[in-house]
């Protein structure tokens, strides 16, 4: 299918972009927005914000619609979280988004991993705000622990698809385990996010079923967007969501009892995140 008119964009490439090029390239950090080839890469790097990935930029899974290299992972970079703190500060960000690939060969996960980059920014950085995009830790509250305790102002973690189609997209993670996750971090007392793709294939009732399911855990913060096929071998586009659609979305959602919604074709986990401490 060719993508409608409302699915192009420019990515851009003022001097902005380039200083935090370079600056990622010059601490040899990663980012989700070049290796998640993210349509709004242009729009966040021309204002000075991206979304920075640690541990490697190889997952050990190998989700059908992820762009992220899968295979074995080099080992930890333990500089890591002091390059990402001195990075946030060189920007001077309020806020910062932390995600990372998921780390299944380690004990931990990358758990302490996680936790030591948060503590990190967190002192070099005393005024920024921070989310941490997390994985699901397989499952292992003692991991997701070791993140919460830390406390970042968000916690997201993605379910990406509706209960259904969990299976088909997603290579380990478990419906069930992602809101457990999502449970652990509201009852922690901090600001529970997620996110999902449009466009797999889902109904618009199994889309207000996982929002019910999101509420029922205590996650109050939700992003929506269209999923975009990375390439021929990922999983292809069922159909291309009308505008008009991500709006009914974000309203039925308000009306459904969350505090924050980024509804929109081009919406990722990530973007405006600054938005959802409002």
């Amino acid at each position: 299918m060719n993508k409608p008119e409302w699915l192009k964009i420019n990515l851009g490439n003022n001097r902005q972009f380039s200083v935090l090029g370079n600056l990622v390239e010059y601490q040899g950090l990663h980012t989700i927005c070049r290796s998640g080839r993210c349509p709004n890469l242009g729009e966040c790097w021309n204002r000075g914000t991206a979304t920075f990935m640690i541990g490697g930029d190889i997952c050990t899974r190998s989700c059908k619609f992820c762009n992220t290299k899968s295979g074995r992972p080099l080992p930890l970079d333990p500089d890591e979280p002091a390059k990402i703190a001195r990075s946030i500060r060189k920007m001077d960000l309020k806020h910062a988004v932390i995600t990372s690939v998921d780390r299944d060969d380690l004990p931990d996960c990358a758990a302490g991993h996680w936790a030591a980059t948060i503590r990190q920014i967190k002192k070099l950085n005393p005024h920024t705000t921070l989310e941490a995009l997390i994985p699901d830790f397989k499952g292992n509250t003692d991991c997701l622990n070791t993140v919460v305790e830390t406390r970042p102002e968000i916690i997201s973690h993605n379910m990406e698809t509706v209960r259904r189609l969990t299976p088909r997209i997603r290579s380990v993670a478990k419906y069930e385990w992602s809101l457990a996750v999502l449970q652990q971090i509201s009852n922690a007392q901090i600001a529970a996010k997620s996110g999902l793709m449009a466009g797999l294939g889902e109904t618009e009732d199994e889309i207000y079923e996982l929002m019910d399911d999101l509420l029922s855990v205590g996650c109050k913060l939700l992003s929506i967007g269209q999923y975009l096929q990375p390439s021929k071998k990922h999983i292809p586009v069922e159909n291309y969501v009308q505008p008009e659609v991500f709006n009914r979305y974000e309203k039925i959602a308000y009306n459904k009892g969350f505090n924050h919604v980024e509804s929109g074709p081009l919406v990722r986990s990530s973007y405006h995140s600054a938005n959802f401490l409002r």
